[in-house]
């Protein structure tokens, strides 16, 4: 559940939805309306700061950090991660590189959410 909330608030920074020295809401307010823990939250707070993409002041809250581009950062380190993992399955499994990319190919086109044919890069 922390893993959600982490990808909600990075989602919402990464659209322009929260900007720099905004507010998010504290842990208590955050956990009562999501129906989860408090240390859920504290601990999906904790992780967001580590990352970069928010500050933590005792006392006065959670804001958006000045430089929330970090969180790309952290999306694309997530990506990589799992990219390295799903190759080690993969050759777990005996598959080569081309049966890798149409497996791939295969979920991508099959995945709810919208995409473009346009790459970017980092």
């Amino acid at each position: 559940m922390y893993r959600q909330i982490i990808d909600q608030i990075t989602a919402r920074v990464l659209a322009g939805d929260w900007s720099p020295g905004q507010g998010l809401p504290s842990i208590r307010e955050l956990a009562a309306s999501s129906g989860v823990s408090v240390i859920t939250v504290k601990r999906a707070y904790e992780e967001l700061e580590r990352a970069g993409l928010i500050v933590t002041r005792h006392g006065k809250g959670s804001v958006v950090a000045d430089q929330p581009d970090q969180a790309r950062g952290l999306l694309e380190s997530e990506l990589d991660q799992a990219l390295t993992a799903t190759v080690q399955h993969a050759a777990r499994l005996g598959l080569g590189r081309a049966a890798l990319h149409r497996r791939l190919d295969a979920v991508f086109d099959d995945a709810s959410f919208p995409h473009s044919g346009e790459e970017t890069s980092s």
